[in-house]
């Protein structure tokens, strides 16, 4: 009999756990979305002089935020083009050697992500000037390219881990090639991974702050500038531009549930 009030403390203390949870996450973005219609600046929501939709007008007349925009998603479309294959093909290698020295290259490879971003940028732009490179976007993109492959690696590698062996030695056993068994077995069976690495490999680049900073030399990105303005006080813009990327990310979330059901739908059909 003394089960029941237990097990409704326990509910009470999980509800309770769950409300700080959310509050914690989505009040700061509540408030944030709030600021960025306030007519009043710097952002607030204590101090309330309005609605106003003039914070979206001037991040609409705003080159250099359009153009950090443009920067990083440039960036971003080249580190994906370049950590898949990397990440995909150190994978690969890790499958295909001995323990020992799997462990040696493993680690190599995972050492870009214990590195702290700002080493990176430096050295990736002090080397490149060897070679009279300056830094830019260029830079920028290999920078991040050198701890962002490593992620795509691990995914790849943790999915390799579960694919049956066997299907590729049955078909070379029935004539083919190493590269044919990859593209008609091992490729399909890894692209679910590689759609999730290159969405992993997007959203780090775009919001990489560390590295960038110090490799993209005169050049900027969209996060670089805004972290470049906050030296002299935040706008309202900055709001406005964390509206924008909630609406993107929702309508994302939407479109992608929407795509999982059809898929179910189609799978219960067949």
């Amino acid at each position: 009999m003394s089960a029941a009030p237990e097990t409704s403390g326990s509910g009470l203390v999980l509800r309770l756990y769950m409300g700080l949870f959310f509050a914690y996450m989505f009040l700061p973005l509540i408030l944030m979305v709030a600021a960025g219609f306030n007519a009043y600046s710097p952002p607030s929501v204590t101090v309330w002089q309005g609605f106003t939709l003039h914070w979206f007008a001037e991040l609409w007349s705003d080159t250099r935020m359009w153009s950090g925009l443009r920067n990083s998603i440039l960036i971003a479309a080249a580190v994906i083009a370049l950590s898949l294959p990397m990440g995909l093909a150190g994978a690969l290698l890790l499958g295909r050697l001995s323990e020992r020295s799997a462990g040696l290259l493993y680690a190599a490879m995972v050492s870009p992500l214990l590195t702290p971003g700002i080493v990176l940028g430096v050295s990736t732009v002090i080397f490149w000037r060897n070679f009279d490179v300056a830094g830019g976007l260029f830079t920028a993109i290999l920078a991040q390219t050198t701890f962002i492959a490593s992620y795509a690696m691990l995914m790849v590698t943790a999915r390799l881990q579960r694919q049956d062996a066997s299907l590729e030695e049955a078909a070379r056993d029935l004539g083919a090639t190493p590269f044919q068994a990859f593209r008609r077995i091992t490729l399909p069976f890894l692209r679910p991974t590689l759609l999730s690495a290159a969405v992993i490999a997007f959203l780090q680049s775009f919001e990489n702050y560390n590295t960038t900073m110090f490799a993209i030399g005169g050049q900027h990105t969209l996060v670089t500038e805004i972290g470049s303005r906050m030296r002299f006080g935040l706008s309202p813009v900055v709001n406005v531009i964390g509206i924008l990327v909630i609406l993107v990310t929702v309508v994302c979330a939407v479109i992608w549930a929407i795509l999982k059901q059809r898929e179910g739908r189609k799978a219960e059909g067949a």
